[in-house]
């Protein structure tokens, strides 16, 4: 199975040093740059940034970590990702979630209450039709869509992959997405939830592709801030958060060691230091290529 290790700017690079980012990543052969949906902040919308990247690389891959896709028309996403994908073929990563991970965020994107989880449900549905079917119709209950015909349509067909780590989660990954990112789990726990996706996938009439797992993680300078500590806590105030954020490299590996045992071969990796941008992807490279096959 191919391991493969990208970079997520998160907050940590402004709009104006992304040229400078993208073009480093180009030329030390970086595998993939991932743009997280953070609407309140100075980070690049993650499609406009993808579009950015692919018109100035011929090899860098690039995703979303993760974009929210209840609250958006599914057919006008895939036409974005149609277009994407003809401009660089092979090389475009979408990963969609339920909802943003920052609740003042959550209003923009707007559902009737109560029914995100099956409003989620139907746009994956849409959208996947929209990308593979000639002339897609569908009509549910939050979408009715009569002859779509979204083009070009990519070949091959997008693999899409879905964030999230509750039951139901697991079942909508395994029921409707070709692989899964996680975040903020254990070794332990990111294993059971490949199980779990699986074993959904098989009652589904369904196969993930064994290397479509992975996780995004973060690796600080030295010791873990105060403030990201905090934040941790707060998202899982069960687990120590030194056993979800690596305070440095050693950790990183030790942390990678676990996740490899567990199944998982896909990796996006975040800058939690102060370093900058350019010695983080320095670092990465040297760190992190040679665990790639």
């Amino acid at each position: 199975m191919k391991v493969r290790f990208g970079i997520s700017l998160g907050f940590n690079s402004p709009p104006g040093e992304l040229a400078g980012v993208v073009d480093h990543l180009e030329s030390s052969g970086v595998d993939s740059l991932w743009f997280s949906e953070l609407v309140y902040s100075p980070a690049i919308d993650p499609v406009v940034g993808m579009a950015y990247a692919l018109a100035r690389t011929e090899h860098l891959k690039v995703g979303t970590s993760v974009a929210v896709l209840p609250g958006r028309h599914p057919v006008l996403v895939a036409k974005q990702l149609a277009s994407l994908a003809a401009v660089a073929p092979k090389r475009v990563l979408p990963v969609f979630g339920l909802r943003s991970a920052i609740p003042a965020e959550r209003e923009v994107f707007t559902v009737p209450d109560g029914e995100r989880a099956a409003v989620f449900d139907e746009s994956l549905r849409v959208l996947r039709a929209a990308l593979v079917d000639e002339s897609a119709s569908y009509h549910g209950r939050y979408f009715t869509v009569t002859a779509a015909a979204v083009m070009p349509r990519p070949t091959p067909p997008l693999d899409i992959w879905l964030g999230g780590s509750a039951p139901a989660a697991f079942r909508r990954i395994g029921a409707l997405a070709d692989g899964w990112l996680g975040s903020f789990l254990t070794p332990a726990e990111a294993g059971a939830g490949r199980e779990a996706i699986e074993r959904a996938a098989e009652e589904a009439g369904r196969a993930i592709e064994p290397d479509h797992f992975g996780i995004s993680l973060a690796v600080g300078d030295g010791d873990l801030p105060d403030e990201l500590a905090a934040a941790v806590r707060k998202r899982r105030p069960d687990v120590d958060p030194a056993e979800l954020i690596a305070a440095d490299w050693g950790q990183l590996h030790r942390q990678l060691d676990g996740y490899l045992e567990a199944g998982l071969t896909k990796f996006v990796i975040r800058q939690a230091g102060t370093a900058p941008v350019d010695k983080f992807i320095d670092r990465f490279v040297a760190e992190l290529s040679h665990r790639q096959n």
